[in-house]
């Protein structure tokens, strides 16, 4: 009987339990399938539920930023603010920083009313001053029709002759101020484009490159050549000592426990044939020298005459370097171009040769996809080699107008071709990666299992080596299990 009655206490402590909130917590699985519905919920019907799609992916965890542009991803309101810090003021016609030491004494010798170069402070205490620096420094205000504005694509570009004289300096600042935003929108990895791969000029390589450029072996000879002479150029070592330097100060205190950085070293694609092979030359023994450079990447407006120039010499230099350096990893801008930004026959192989000719580990933007004459092959070859391509939806639907089903995500996801959400230039089309999940999300309607393996591709597809994706992959997981714990609690209370 004794036994009878403690058996009947227990259980009725166990249902009390229960009707207290103490009972078992659900599984993860039972966890990660609500959190399921509940996205399945906010994106289904002709009408997404945008504030709460933005809210989801705010609080969920993003395993990392993959293209991503460290001077466009810093706002206006920071760059702002470093201005003082350098002694430098802003022309209050030409909203460009003034940086000689003359005029800004003379400026500043005025009383207030008769200046026209401001400090920060000045800027911010007049707001039509303000309004009219933010939309010249960023797209602020582009999609209102709130400005007298250049076309997108001239205006996204503009920026960065801007801000530059800022940009170009306060690098750990401003990494820090990178970290902050992404931890508080659950980003735990950023690759950054930070800094320009130092180089030289060479007019004798420039003419023989022009000339020589469609004979691969004699091309192949001239880099050959200059490579050779500038490994024993001690000005030229010290240059990439000098970069890594940067880099490693620029770098101090940014990783811990929650977050990662790495950095890609860029070279310009705006610049004459000597000018960017140096560049790369530096940037790869640059990324074999230090383990904070974990790849090499081109940037600079596809569309811009000397890129499609000389396109097909770019993505020879990068073959070679990758014989020179096969464990150096390169992501590449290629196919950042829609219908009408050159004629058609530009639109037709710069993804292909990335591929095919420079070795890309990865694309980024890849967007005139459609008009590539070999798109069936490149389809073929991104999804047997795994090789991912950077979706920048913000930037892309800014500066080339490609959104919605004219987006080729649509044919990466159809043709199986893996891929990575990322943000590109942040700063400049103000926005952030909680945003571009919302975005691909509502436009697409994918299942939450695709949108959890994006996140986790960021990780995948990094640059980094193993042990650190391994050390972020369990991390993810964590938080993982925490999040889908908490929007199972949260749709259980509805």
């Amino acid at each position: 009987m004794q036994k009878t009655l403690s058996g009947l206490m227990i259980a009725l402590a166990l249902a009390g339990a229960a009707q207290h909130g103490h009972a078992k917590a659900p599984s993860p699985k039972v966890n990660e399938a609500a959190t399921a519905r509940h996205l399945a919920a906010l994106i289904a019907g002709p009408e997404p539920k945008l504030a709460e799609l933005t809210m989801f992916f705010s609080q969920m965890p993003k395993g990392g930023d993959l293209h991503h542009h460290y001077s466009g991803a810093i706002y206006a309101e920071q760059y702002l603010d470093f201005l003082d810090r350098q002694g430098l003021c802003v022309n209050m016609h030409t909203y460009r920083i003034e940086t000689a030491k003359a005029v800004i004494d003379a400026q500043r010798a005025k009383p207030a009313a008769e200046r026209s170069c401001l400090s920060a402070s000045e800027v911010y205490a007049d707001d039509f001053t303000f309004r009219e620096l933010l939309q010249r420094w960023s797209s602020k205000d582009f999609a209102n029709h709130g400005a007298i504005q250049p076309p997108p694509d001239r205006q996204f570009f503009q920026t960065f002759g801007f801000f530059g004289p800022v940009s170009n300096a306060n690098f750990n600042e401003g990494l820090l101020e990178l970290k902050k935003r992404a931890l508080q929108e659950n980003v735990s990895y950023i690759e950054t484009m930070f800094k320009l791969a130092p180089f030289t000029q060479n007019a004798e390589f420039d003419a023989k490159a022009w000339q020589l450029g469609a004979d691969d072996a004699a091309f192949t000879e001239l880099m050959r050549t200059w490579m050779a002479a500038l490994d024993q150029d001690p000005g030229f070592k010290q240059n990439i000592a000098d970069y890594l330097a940067k880099i490693k100060e620029a770098a101090a205190g940014v990783d811990d426990a929650n977050f990662t950085m790495r950095y890609q070293a860029y070279v310009l694609r705006l610049l004459a044939p000597s000018q960017v092979f140096s560049s790369m030359v530096a940037g790869f023994k640059a990324a074999s020298q230090s383990e904070l450079v974990v790849g090499v990447n081109i940037v600079g407006q596809e569309s811009q005459m000397v890129s499609m120039r000389d396109y097909s010499l770019h993505m020879k230099m990068f073959h070679f370097l990758k014989t020179q350096y096969p464990k150096v990893k390169v992501a590449l801008h290629a196919g950042e171009l829609a219908l009408g930004d050159v004629p058609p026959e530009g639109l037709k192989f710069h993804i292909d040769q990335a591929l095919a000719v420079a070795g890309a580990n990865r694309i980024g933007h890849g967007i005139d996809l459609a008009h590539e004459s070999n798109v069936l092959g490149i389809l073929k070859t991104m999804r047997e080699q795994d090789i991912p391509v950077e979706i920048n939806l913000t930037s892309n639907a800014f500066i080339n107008g490609i959104q919605g089903e004219n987006h080729p995500v649509t044919l990466y996801r159809k043709y199986g071709v893996p891929f990575v959400i990322s943000t590109d230039d942040a700063g400049v089309t103000r926005h952030n990666l909680a945003n571009e999940y919302m975005l691909f999300a509502s436009r697409y309607k994918p299942g939450y299992a695709e949108v959890k393996k994006l996140s986790y591709n960021a990780v995948r597809y990094s640059f980094l080596p193993d042990a650190d994706k391994q050390r972020l992959t369990t991390q993810l997981d964590a938080r993982f299990v925490k999040f889908e714990a908490d929007i199972a609690a949260l749709d259980a209370k509805r």
